[in-house]
């Protein structure tokens, strides 16, 4: 079990459904980040850029079916603080923080 540890980046809700989306996932591709959450590419973008240089999300472009792609992922240390958010979540709603 992670340790509880409160991340402020990670609990604005876009951000924290991206890391949901990508925790459950080995990559997703922006454009299904952008579909999921209904955001502009412009503010997928900017929540995405944040997580990356906290060294939350890694990013990756791929070709497939001869179109660029960039797929993203989180990284170990996106994982665990992620789930340590979680956990202190977790704690906040069973009042054991």
């Amino acid at each position: 079990m992670p340790e509880p540890r409160f991340d402020p980046l990670i609990h604005a809700p876009h951000r924290l459904q991206i890391c949901a989306i990508t925790n459950a996932a080995t990559h997703v591709e922006f454009g299904e980040l952008q579909r999921r959450l209904d955001l502009s590419k412009s503010a997928l973008s900017k929540h995405i850029s944040q997580l990356i240089e906290q060294k939350y999300l890694q990013q990756e472009q791929v070709t497939r079916a001869g179109r660029s792609r960039l797929r993203l992922s989180l990284t170990e240390q996106g994982r665990d603080a992620y789930q340590g958010h979680i956990a202190a979540l977790r704690a906040i709603i069973e009042g054991t923080e």
